[in-house]
């Protein structure tokens, strides 16, 4: 019941902070996603390479921090596109930078440095797409539908799972994730397609219904492999959670594992339309 008191008290707050800065101001967001990417990159850089090559994973979340700077600039205050180019500044540093490196015994792991920039920070550094509109107008509206979509997808499969999967015990991919079962599966599907279409019905998701619910659709089952993804990689290493940053929830890769392959398929899937 501690367990659970914990949980439930840190999940509270969590999702608090988390409203506060999607939907008050635009230099709250950005923070508030910086934050998210820093330390899910840290969390990633420890799983996947322990405490070696500090200097290069402190270089590598710079590179992060600054691609998500770039496009927040170019978003909010129409810088050229062309500028994003920089970004890439800081991950040439730490190519050069891992030639400077004396012990060599271990040096395969820097291929997880850009494993993360291109798992973590790029997603992240998406969510300014997400949340400026063609103007430059910060809301987080949006930002908010996307993450209220998959948070249903996320609890609906945890309470199909427990609910019904003694008696619906087929694995969606027991290799990876032993726990996960195609009822959890379809209990996501049909609780993200339902948030989706009460979204719309409140006037927060500004989309025809279709395209409401095939985003819905597409974020759901995008979501489940970004879980199985991070699942893959704690389960190589031998690791349970990612960190410990939210008690009784683990780290933040744990809770945004779903967002990292959710929010850009959601976004390529609304810009394919037009839409965002």
């Amino acid at each position: 019941m501690n367990n659970v008191a914990t949980r439930t008290v840190s999940g509270i707050a969590f999702i608090i902070v988390m409203l506060a800065c999607l939907m008050f101001n635009k230099y709250l967001f950005a923070g508030l996603m910086v934050f998210i990417m820093s330390v899910m990159l840290l969390e990633f850089y420890n799983i996947t390479m322990g405490h070696s090559y500090t200097f290069s994973k402190v270089l590598a979340i710079i590179a992060g921090v600054f691609l998500f700077g770039i496009m927040f600039a170019a978003s909010s205050y129409h810088i050229p596109m062309r500028l994003i180019a920089l970004a890439m500044i800081p991950v040439f540093i730490v190519m050069i930078n891992s030639l400077y490196v004396k012990d060599k015994e271990e040096y395969g792991k820097f291929s997880n440095i850009y494993t993360g920039l291109l798992y973590i920070a790029i997603p992240i550094a998406l969510g300014n797409v997400i949340a400026f509109d063609k103007a430059g107008n910060f809301s987080g509206n949006l930002l908010l539908c996307f993450f209220i979509i998959i948070w249903c997808s996320d609890v609906g499969a945890f309470a199909f799972g427990i609910s019904m999967g003694k008696k619906f015990p087929k694995k969606l991919f027991p290799t990876v994730s032993p726990k996960k079962t195609w009822i959890g599966f379809i209990g996501g599907l049909v609780a993200s397609v339902l948030a989706a279409f009460i979204l719309y019905e409140v006037g927060l998701l500004r989309f025809p219904l279709i395209h409401s619910l095939i985003l819905a659709v597409i974020m759901s089952v995008a979501g489940v492999y970004g879980d199985l993804f991070e699942s893959q990689w704690k389960r190589v290493y031998g690791v349970k959670d990612s960190g410990n940053i939210i008690p009784g929830h683990g780290g933040l890769l744990d809770r945004f594992d779903s967002t990292l392959m959710a929010m850009p398929f959601g976004a390529i899937y609304l810009a394919i339309f037009d839409l965002l």
